[in-house]
């Protein structure tokens, strides 16, 4: 009889092993099961995300895409739609209570991840929200290289819509030199409750060349270089012309230069440019630099004349300069004051917010030289309206933006002071054709 009990404890317990044995192989195929419908779930998901974002990018934008790819994107869409819902339904319906390992955990966050991203990429672009958009286009519009990063994404009639809502006119005036009342015993008289006044000259020596101000614009760092005597102030060339262009803060280091900015724009067909070629005319110590044609273009001649008067010129050959008594001129755009009337801007003036330098001087000689920095991804920083208000207030009757974004630079005697970013989102600038210094000696 025991032999016999026996027996059968022995066969009860093989048999609940093999039960044992065959729940946990049922378990393992389900899991499998679970985690390939998973999987096959999230690369439709992804792939589906993908076709949604080049369906949207394709209706807007002819640029990448024709019409037939904007058809064919939109099937692809639908097709990876279903199957992801076939997929995750066969997974939801599969034992819920199976555990999935760590490994499939971080890959499904990683698929929400990217489906967040493309949600709010597509968001960003053509969302209810205009302001990014606004960015990109006026701040791609004024670049002569960098205008297909919006026509990727929108239609020309968009683009030229929005340009429409943004723009600046330039002051409809020839400039009058006469306007300057240059002060040369460098004595200034201010009104002390005019805050701008009070910062430039409070407390201001006959020996004080010039002096740095410092505040915020859009939260952004900006310099102010008051400069008192504008006969400490020169465009130069680089060093390397023509063969390369110069970091300003070796410039500033080759020339002793008190402050150095950079200068005019120049010619970047690749946007590889390694600075050597000046755009438009470039004047240095009274001799021609350049003297390609602009006209046409907008762009216009900033510099100083042989009585240290801040001059705006259009449309002027470099001969022509010569001739009105130029000593050294770069060539840029826009021109934000001229005679004290200032640029009319609607909305953020069509050039986008970045990096910004510009020069201006007032009715007394007194010259400024403005710098403000942009963020570490280069999506804020001033507008050419900001620039503007900024040369108003402290009293420039001319003013004109210079070369910006990654060439936007200050630096004092030898040190950059200000916070450069350039095309890497690096915290350095890039070589440039010109720059704007100011000398510890009078220009003769």
């Amino acid at each position: 009889m025991e032999e016999i009990k026996e027996k059968k404890t022995i066969k009860k317990r093989k048999t609940k092993y093999n039960k044992s044995k065959k729940l946990e192989k049922l378990k393992k195929l389900l899991l499998k099961k679970k985690q390939s419908k998973l999987r096959l779930s999230r690369f439709f998901l992804i792939i589906n995300s993908t076709f949604l974002v080049l369906f949207i990018i394709s209706c807007h934008s002819n640029y990448l895409f024709n019409s037939v790819c904007k058809w064919i994107f939109f099937i692809l869409f639908i097709i990876s739609f279903i199957a992801f819902l076939y997929f995750i339904v066969g997974y939801v319906k599969l034992d819920t209570n199976l555990k999935l390992p760590l490994k499939r955990w971080i890959l499904n966050t990683i698929t929400i991840l990217y489906v967040l991203g493309c949600i709010i990429f597509i968001n960003l672009l053509y969302g209810p929200l205009p302001k990014f958009r606004e960015w990109l286009i006026t701040t791609a519009m004024e670049t002569m290289n960098h205008q297909y990063l919006c026509k990727i994404f929108y239609s020309d009639a968009y683009i030229n819509n929005l340009l429409s809502q943004n723009y600046l006119i330039e002051p409809n005036e020839e400039m009058n030199t006469n306007l300057i009342k240059y002060n040369l015993d460098n004595s200034f008289e201010y009104d002390e409750n005019n805050e701008y006044e009070v910062l430039m000259f409070k407390n201001h020596t006959k020996d004080e060349i010039y002096r740095i101000l410092r505040f915020k614009v859009n939260g952004q760092n900006a310099y102010l270089a008051v400069v008192y005597d504008p006969a400490y102030c020169e465009f130069l060339t680089s060093g390397k012309f023509p063969y390369s262009g110069e970091y300003i803060v070796d410039m500033a280091k080759r020339t002793n230069a008190l402050v150095a900015v950079n200068g005019g724009r120049f010619i970047d067909p690749t946007n590889k440019s390694n600075g050597n070629n000046p755009a438009g005319v470039t004047i240095q110590k009274r001799k021609i630099i350049t003297d390609h044609d602009y006209e046409g273009t907008g762009w216009g001649t900033i510099g100083f004349n042989k009585d240290n008067i801040l001059v705006l010129y259009k449309n002027k050959s470099a001969q022509e300069l010569l001739e009105l008594g130029v000593r050294d001129c770069v060539t840029s755009v826009p021109f934000l004051i001229v005679n004290g009337v200032p640029s009319f801007t609607k909305g953020n003036g069509g050039y986008g917010y970045a990096a910004r330098t510009a020069v201006g001087q007032r009715i007394d000689g007194v010259t400024l030289l403005l710098v403000v920095d942009s963020n570490e991804t280069r999506t804020s920083g001033a507008s050419m309206k900001d620039l503007t208000d900024i040369m108003t207030h402290y009293g420039a009757i001319n003013a004109a933006a210079l070369d910006g974004g990654t060439s936007t630079v200050m630096v004092e005697k030898g040190v950059t002071i200000s916070r450069p970013i350039n095309g890497s989102l690096k915290n350095v600038t890039r070589p440039v054709a010109t720059g704007l210094v100011v000398n510890d000696h009078k220009v003769e």
